[in-house]
């Protein structure tokens, strides 16, 4: 059995039952015999209609689900009902991408050899999909890596994060409510990380989803079978450049929001801010005045801003990094001290080392590190200085420095003053370099997961 417990004060919410080596090869088992019978594929309407009663039994459920979010992930209940509704959303985005998901025309007659004949591609479900799902948006992410399979008929595996299991065990099931059959759609809560890799690197999966680590996904990743696709998200340090132009008034709290949303437990969570020297100190002040105000403590309450960190030693080894920096040289400017068990003051570092590691490696806490700059091509340089590559922000006023720094910062994606972990769900997603592989974003994922097939016919 699996004790799932309140992120917050560690209170147990559940016990569930654990699939071992067997209950994974039965589920592997149905699900290709499923896909081998082209006779029993859905067709498109009928997954339409699968999707669109989903998003109602969703909708139904909204502060059940919201609540069993902030419970076993320890997101405030505000943001647990923003992403509930971002849930449902997606699931009405994927029965939307439908109507225009269509093949192409391949143009003949283009020689002698290709004259009377037509040509056009369709597009097939690539096979089964088996999705690896990660505890910082339990219901979201689950929708993002099973909606986009529905849509376009793969059977798909799911397995939720260990800590998190509750938000996807209850949507699978509702799956099963809307009208979809078992075997098209199956949770996988695994006795241990072996079987999970044993799921991922099957011979029988077609496509495999994976959000978490990067040393977990780029593993898995190379002990893919032969023809396996896949798309990787993990994370980074991100990036946020704030220029002399900047409107103080307006940007401290989207860098607030970017940096704290969630205690730092995103993948595009605000980390590094660089700041021209000319408005540092106003800056700074201004920072730590608003992050001081936050409201810290049970996610379950509706007026509080930054919840727990999902495990103890998550809060042990955050806490850690801080003493660290400060001991590297680094200000602490405020925050650091431990609330609970899992819950840190939201912390604000000044001018840290480059080489501690809250400068170099993803801290997925309530940590923002604060640096000054004179040039902005030297903190384009230094924001672009890490092998980990995802969302980064321009703050500016001056549409030259904006436009300057949206080309040259390495990143999927660059926001103008709006913060790094901005998202919705039909945009693309995507890490670089070691950050990911493939794109996300919910017709994104519709793509990778079908395949094209083209049909040709000689006319006369």
């Amino acid at each position: 059995m699996l004790t799932v417990v309140q992120a917050f004060d560690r209170t147990p919410i559940a016990e569930i039952g654990v699939d071992d080596a067997a209950a994974l090869e039965r589920k592997l088992q149905v699900a290709e015999r499923v896909f081998k019978d082209r006779d029993g594929w859905l067709k498109p309407h009928q997954r339409v209609a699968i999707l669109r009663r989903l998003a109602a039994l969703m909708e139904d459920r909204r502060d059940h689900l919201a609540l069993q979010i902030a419970r076993e992930g320890g997101k405030p209940l505000a943001d647990a009902i923003v992403e509930t509704t971002r849930a449902i959303d997606g699931v009405h985005n994927a029965a939307d991408e439908l109507r225009n998901f269509a093949g192409r025309e391949i143009p003949m007659g283009l020689s002698a050899a290709a004259e009377n004949r037509w040509a056009f591609t369709t597009k097939e479900p690539i096979g089964l999909v088996a999705a690896i799902s990660a505890f910082n948006h339990p219901l979201n992410l689950i929708v993002h890596q099973v909606a986009p399979a529905i849509a376009v008929g793969c059977p798909v595996i799911v397995k939720p994060a260990s800590t998190t299991p509750l938000s996807c065990l209850e949507f699978v099931a509702l799956v099963h409510e809307a009208g979809l059959p078992e075997p098209w759609c199956q949770s996988f809560v695994p006795e241990g990380n072996d079987l999970a890799e044993q799921l991922a690197t099957d011979r029988r999966v077609a496509f495999l989803s994976f959000i978490g680590s990067a040393r977990v996904g780029w593993s898995l990743h190379a002990k893919l079978a032969h023809g396996a696709r896949s798309a990787l998200e993990h994370g980074g340090a991100a990036p946020a450049i704030v220029d002399r132009s900047a409107d103080l008034d307006r940007i401290i709290e989207p860098i607030v929001k970017g940096g704290y949303y969630h205690a730092g437990q995103v993948c595009v969570s605000t980390q590094r801010v660089y700041v021209h020297r000319d408005i540092a100190d106003d800056f700074t002040q201004r920072l730590i005045a608003r992050v001081e105000r936050l409201r810290t403590g049970d996610p379950t309450l509706k007026d509080t801003e930054v919840g727990p960190l999902i495990l103890p030693r998550e809060a042990d080894r955050v806490a850690e990094w801080i003493k660290d920096a400060v001991e590297g040289g680094a200000t602490l400017a405020t925050g650091g001290a431990r609330q609970s068990e899992t819950t840190l003051q939201p912390t604000v570092l000044l001018d840290p080392a480059a080489d501690a590691r809250i400068s170099l490696q993803e801290v997925f806490g309530p940590v923002v590190a604060v640096y000054r700059y004179g040039d902005l091509d030297e903190a384009i340089a230094r924001a672009n200085a890490l092998p980990t590559a995802f969302q980064a922000s321009i703050f500016a006023q001056d549409i030259d420095v904006a436009l300057r720094a949206a080309n040259r910062l390495d990143a999927s994606a660059v926001m103008i003053n709006d913060p790094t972990a901005f998202r919705t769900d039909w945009m693309p997603f995507a890490g670089r370099r070691e950050s990911g592989y493939g794109t996300g974003g919910i017709p994104y994922t519709m793509r990778d997961m079908t395949q094209e097939k083209m049909i040709l016919m000689r006319r006369g």
